[in-house]
């Protein structure tokens, strides 16, 4: 039965509708994977049981069934070091890694020794502004999202953002698929292939494009419309449809269902600070204090999911702030 932990400064749940209990047995549900980890924000999972997280130390950390730790370190690019935000995982045992520059961003290949080369840093003749996550498709496809065009990326932690976008780059070149997105952050393909599913972080929506065989995106619809305290970044497919979407902030993991129900099955957020969160938000004054400053009894800003092990029934949370994951 799903369990719910409540306390009286600090919500930790666990499960959908079951009878409050102590928040220290959240400490019964959670275990914890790595070590020394810097900005985990992205992790993923393979059917051996291997994990990869995004690391800002300028790289992948590659961690193994046996709970060994390598960093692949990316070679720096114009004497910058890469700042791994979402990681892609390809078919030949590379990864991608979407920059999550200061001012710059764009997109980079890298192999299991450390060799890094660019794959898109322009697009229409312009350079790509920090970039968020990379996604390759059945087809060869590489998907890209961009947050914001806005600077520093703060400016867009607002109700009213809507410069967010995907670029789809495949052998005819680099085009803007989707456009006018409120931060655009995650995005997944369906268990069919036929939708393509992005979180919308400030604007708080999970929405989706159909997408025809030649790579065009459809009209978007919105999917499902999220709460005060959540903020959708994010997310992974079960075997029957429903979407797990992680909120940074409030530590949430809420599944929704195929028919758009909603249901948190965990949380991790003193009450106060999410109230003050929630009212910085309403007020469009938002910024990295707020974001930076979470406050909560074990998770650190969970920020990514992934489904693991020989069932598929335990996921891995990376987390901004930790340095492990959960």
């Amino acid at each position: 039965m799903p369990i719910v932990l409540e306390s009286t400064k600090c919500s930790v749940s666990l499960g959908a509708g079951a009878p409050a209990r102590e928040s220290s047995q959240l400490a019964q549900h959670i275990e914890w994977v790595g070590q020394g980890l810097v900005r985990p924000e992205c992790v993923l999972a393979t059917a051996k049981a291997e994990l990869f997280t995004s690391d800002w130390r300028g790289g992948v950390v590659h961690t193994q069934a046996n709970g060994a730790q390598t960093l692949i370190s990316a070679q720096a690019v114009d004497g910058e070091v890469l700042k791994p935000n979402g990681i892609a995982l390809r078919k030949d045992g590379s990864l991608l890694l979407a920059h999550l520059g200061d001012k710059l961003g764009g997109v980079f290949s890298l192999q299991r020794d450390g060799t890094t080369r660019p794959v898109i840093t322009e697009l229409d003749g312009s350079l790509l502004p920090p970039t968020n996550f990379p996604l390759e498709d059945a087809a060869g496809r590489l998907w890209i999202t961009v947050s914001t065009r806005l600077q520093p990326r703060a400016l867009g932690y607002t109700k009213a953002c809507n410069d967010g976008f995907i670029v789809c780059l495949d052998a005819k070149g680099a085009r803007i698929a989707a456009d006018g997105l409120g931060y655009t952050n995650e995005i997944a393909f369906d268990p069919t292939g036929k939708w393509l599913y992005v979180n919308e972080t400030f604007t708080r929506r999970l929405s989706r494009f159909s997408v025809g065989a030649s790579g065009t995106l459809g009209r978007k619809e919105v999917v499902a419309e999220f709460g005060a305290g959540t903020f959708p970044d994010g997310m992974a497919f079960d075997a029957e449809g429903g979407v797990w979407v992680v909120s940074i902030v409030s530590n949430r993991v809420i599944r929704v269902c195929p028919d758009g129900r909603q249901d948190i099955w965990l949380e991790d957020a003193e009450t106060t600070h999410l109230e003050s969160v929630e009212a910085a938000y309403q007020a469009d004054a938002m910024g990295r204090a707020e974001l930076d400053g979470v406050k909560s009894k074990m998770l650190r800003n969970v920020s990514s999911i992934a489904f693991a092990g020989p069932d598929l029934r335990t996921a891995y949370l990376g987390c901004l702030l930790g340095d492990r994951l959960a």
